[in-house]
């Protein structure tokens, strides 16, 4: 054991043994002999020294102790022991089961020797109950609710640096994903710009009055156009994982889903722009049924039309392309439609091998991730895509629920343990209490009374004397000298004095029923005591 353990152990031996030393001293236990003092002082000794491994063993020992010096396991000299080993039986001990087991044998013990020794058996067994419940049970609930507190306390730094480890991965991810969502913004934003540029470009390779050299020089700015799309798309392959959220694209500077399909159509594209409800156009200063600006749904219908004209562009060049917008109670439904001459790869269908193959699972991921609903496939003699988005689009995922703090549960127990535990015990103990003060004051003769009682006096004459009760616990060991032979002794109580040691008379009766004996028994601590009836009488 180290050097600062043995210091703790001897101070905490110093301190229960305390009691034992001074009790009987000051008259609140029966004066014991000094073996049985010593034997004590050794056992709780031997608790001590186990209760750090073994506070089961050292509880056992200090409720043995108890039970041999008082049937009713209340003693003033080991009670404070006794209830010390109990709350490190709580505090150190992990299991509940083994203390309930020994709580349960401690008192089976107690009510078997108090039914074959016991003076008074039902008091004696009521603090029997209230010592068993305040000195063991109540502390050892105690340490048990400071032990899953301290255990909470420890959980609950664990959870906080595991947490803060987590936001940093947290927060390195988001950098990551944000790098991720910026990349694939310039991928949809330039991709579709160099898209319009390679559709302008062609239409300037087919000019009719368009030199030969600068024919030439618009066909190398198409091809060239058509091979930086394909090189964006490669490098934003690299920089983007593949279990990355897909990106809601910011519309730019707050452009529409109208305005982006008119300035398609100046560029040269085939589009059409068709409200429900309005006349069609060919994109320019058309107004209809449009998704309103800034919003969720407005986003991610902006990304899915701007995608599917980038692919119509690309794969179905000469197609024609028909967007129609339908704005309802609960939603948006947005269409992209390509007819005329059907595309080879569909406007955002199946790609092209050098597409990739994300264009509609990329477009499908950021529909459903709002909530809404996404279709792609052919459709007459072309490709049709279609995107449904509610009107109170989701821009979190929910919270995930609090994750169960540990110990709760226990300790909710524990204290409603308590609870029951204390409520048990006031009812046993002032129970307990009440009994004790009915029969101690129900069996005081008062000296006056004693003085007067004569030797040779039937006991029926003194019946309207002596009290209606005798003293069961009689100190028997304080009196004077032993009755007399074959007589039937009788102790009564001096004064109805509580919670002290009294002086008690011991009267002894011969088979006839006469008083033969009259002694004074001095109470604790007390040696000397009047010669005579007429002197203790005044």
């Amino acid at each position: 054991m180290e050097r600062p353990r043995i210091w703790q152990a001897g101070l905490l031996w110093a301190v229960l043994v305390s009691p034992a030393l001074t009790a009987d001293r000051l008259g609140l236990n029966e004066p014991r002999a000094l073996w049985q003092q010593s034997a004590g002082l050794l056992v709780i000794g031997a608790a001590v020294t186990v209760a750090r491994r073994r506070p089961l063993a050292a509880f056992a020992l200090a409720a043995v102790l108890s039970l041999v010096a008082a049937p009713a396991l209340f003693t003033v000299s080991y009670g404070p022991a006794l209830g010390v080993f109990a709350l490190l039986l709580g505090l150190r001990a992990a299991r509940a089961r083994p203390a309930v087991v020994v709580f349960g044998a401690v008192g089976c013990l107690g009510t078997a020797r108090i039914a074959l020794f016991g003076v008074d058996p039902a008091p004696e067994w009521a603090v029997l109950t209230g010592t068993l419940l305040f000195g063991c049970v109540f502390p050892w609930l105690g340490g048990r609710y400071w032990r899953q507190s301290r255990q909470l306390t420890q959980a609950g730094w664990s959870r906080a640096a595991r947490l803060e480890g987590e936001q940093r991965i947290a927060e390195e991810r988001a950098r990551l994903r944000e790098r991720a969502r910026i990349a694939q913004d310039m991928h949809d934003s330039l991709g579709h710009e160099l898209s319009l540029i390679a559709l302008r470009a062609g239409a300037l390779q087919v000019a009719p009055d368009l030199p030969d050299h600068h024919r030439t020089a618009a066909g190398d700015l198409r091809a060239a156009a058509a091979d930086a799309t394909e090189r964006l798309r490669r490098i934003i392959g690299v920089l983007r994982e593949d279990d990355d959220p897909v990106p809601v694209s910011l519309t730019p500077a707050g452009e529409t889903v109208e305005q982006l399909v008119a300035r398609a159509a100046e560029s040269g594209l085939p589009v059409r722009w068709e409200p429900v409800g309005g006349a069609a156009s060919d994109g320019v200063g058309a107004r209809g049924a449009a998704p309103a600006p800034g919003g969720v749904a407005e986003r991610v219908l902006y990304r899915m039309v701007r995608e599917a004209l980038t692919n119509a562009a690309r794969h179905a060049t000469g197609a024609t392309v028909t967007v129609s917008a339908v704005e309802e109670a609960d939603g948006t439904t947005v269409t992209v439609t390509s007819g005329g001459r059907p595309a080879a790869d569909g406007v955002t269908g199946t790609p092209s091998p050098s597409s990739g193959g994300t264009g509609l699972q990329a477009l499908r991921a950021a529909v459903t991730a709002v909530g809404g609903d996404f279709e792609a496939g052919p459709y007459r003699d072309g490709f049709r895509v279609r995107a449904r988005v509610p009107e109170q689009a989701a821009t979190t995922p929910r919270p995930a629920p609090a994750p169960y703090a540990p110990f709760t549960h226990a300790r909710r127990r524990v204290a409603l343990a308590l609870a029951a535990s204390v409520g048990a015990g006031v009812v046993l103990v002032g129970g307990a209490f009440a009994w004790y003060a009915y029969t101690e004051t129900h069996s005081v003769l008062p000296p006056a009374a004693y003085a007067d009682l004569r030797i040779g006096t039937s006991v029926q004459d003194l019946a309207e004397v002596l009290p209606d009760r005798s003293v069961r616990d009689a100190p028997v060991e304080r009196a004077p000298g032993p009755p007399p032979r074959d007589s039937d002794c009788r102790y009564y109580r001096a004064s109805g004095e509580l919670l002290v040691s009294v002086d008690h008379f011991r009267l002894c009766f011969d088979d006839e029923g006469r008083l033969v004996a009259k002694d004074v028994v001095p109470r604790a601590g007390l040696s000397q005591r009047p010669s005579t009836d007429e002197e203790f009488a005044r």
